[in-house]
């Protein structure tokens, strides 16, 4: 089972999400702003960040930029989420390493698809990795 962080600050959207995720049968945990995101992603591995990109205290693309350079992090797919849609922000969050954006509001289909898909493309990235090896 995946384990997902998402990190909204609207309550609304939060429960949305998690909703749609834990259903799905995922582990779901949460943060409500860049602080409570650092916190957990220090203590917890997490297979799918989900984030929102304006936050209090660290927005989304603070948050892409730190797992990309945490050597132990680089391997969690990140989806960024925002109301947010012009194209200069959507390539900067691409550009720090996000693997996927969505635009608010979010399809619940579309959302568990994209999250099959990364899983499905980092399994296999993992295993040509360990064929590699042998």
């Amino acid at each position: 089972m995946a384990t997902i962080l998402i990190i909204e600050d609207d309550d609304i959207m939060l429960k949305a999400i998690r909703n749609i995720l834990t259903k799905s049968g995922y582990e779901v945990l949460t943060a409500k702003d860049g602080k409570e995101a650092f916190e957990l992603l220090d203590n917890k591995e997490y297979d799918v960040v989900i984030t929102d990109l304006m936050m209090p205290y660290a927005n989304g693309l603070e948050v892409v930029s730190r797992l990309r350079s945490d050597a132990t992090k680089r391997h969690v797919s990140i989806i960024v989420v925002s109301s947010v849609g012009n194209e200069e922000t959507i390539t900067e969050a691409f550009r720090l390493g996000a693997d996927d954006y969505l635009k608010k509001p979010i399809m619940a289909g579309e959302l568990l698809i994209r999250i099959k898909k990364l899983l499905d493309n980092r399994a296999a990235s993992s295993a040509k990795l360990v064929t590699k090896k042998k």
